[in-house]
Order: C-alpha cells, then structure tokens, then sequence
C-alpha cells in the first residue's frame, strides 16, 4: 500500500469511530464553521481550567471523512494544550497542509499530508481548527465541566 493509502485508510477509520464526538453540556465555549463549497459543518464545544488549559472539547460534525476526521484527532490533540499552544498546533497543521511537510509538532496529523495536492479539500480539514479558535475566544478559563459561564 502506498503512502496516501495509508493515510487515506487512518482518516477513514478515525471518521468512522470518532472518539470525541457529541454535544459538551454546559461549554464554556462554542464555535461553529461551515464550508458551503462541500456543506461540511462542525460544532465545537469546549471548557478551560482554572489554569487557562482546555480540559475537554468535544466535536458534533456533519461531513466528509477528512472533516470528521480532523475534527476527532484535533479534539485529542489539544487537550492539556492552553490557547497559545492550540492555536499554534493549528497554524502547524495550516502549514502541513499547504506544503505537505511539517516540523514535527504533531506528527499524529501527518496523516493530512496528501491534501496538499489536493487545494479544494484543505478547507474541510481545517474547519474544525476555526471553529475552535472561535470557541477558545467565547470561553473565560476556570469553568468546571457541566457549568455555564452564566453561572
């Protein structure tokens, strides 16, 4: 099996066993993305610790297997991770896929590799990534899992 079919094999798998998805009740944060190119559309749901560290996201995605995918393994990934770090896991990701290599700071999503000769597909990959940038900003650190910033 060549290298893309590998990796075309782990993204399937990953979209059709997702770990992290379903609604997180009482979020501290949300955001949303949507590519109307495909109708991906993804739903992250996040809260922080008292130290700013995401504790738990979670991911309610509606699209194709490289969509679902991202969205599975980035929920994963940025566990333990505070702001500064996820959003430069997403900006390492961005890069990985416009030129198909990385620097080794989540070797986990080498397995998006292949989309860089692939432009139209780049988008449903980093979906997920935007709509949980969004999220971090909407969420105030130190909300315990199960409460709303509203108390």
């Amino acid at each position: 099996m060549d290298q893309d079919g590998l990796y075309q094999r782990q993204v399937i798998e990953r979209a059709r066993a997702p770990v992290h998805a379903g609604p997180l009740e009482g979020a501290a944060g949300r955001g949303e993305g949507t590519n109307p190119m495909c109708g991906d559309r993804v739903r992250i749901g996040v809260w922080l610790d008292a130290d700013g560290r995401i504790g738990t996201v979670r991911h309610q995605t509606r699209g194709c297997a490289i969509c679902l995918a991202s969205a599975d393994m980035m929920a994963g990934l940025v566990a333990g991770q505070d702001r500064s770090g996820a959003a430069a896991m997403g900006r390492d990701f961005t890069a990985l896929l416009q030129t198909g290599q990385d620097g080794d700071s989540c070797p986990e999503l080498r397995v998006f590799a292949p989309l860089h000769r692939h432009r139209s597909r780049i988008r449903c990959a980093t979906l997920a990534w935007s709509a949980l940038e969004a999220a971090l900003i909407e969420a105030p650190a130190g909300t315990p899992a199960g409460e709303t910033r509203d108390g």
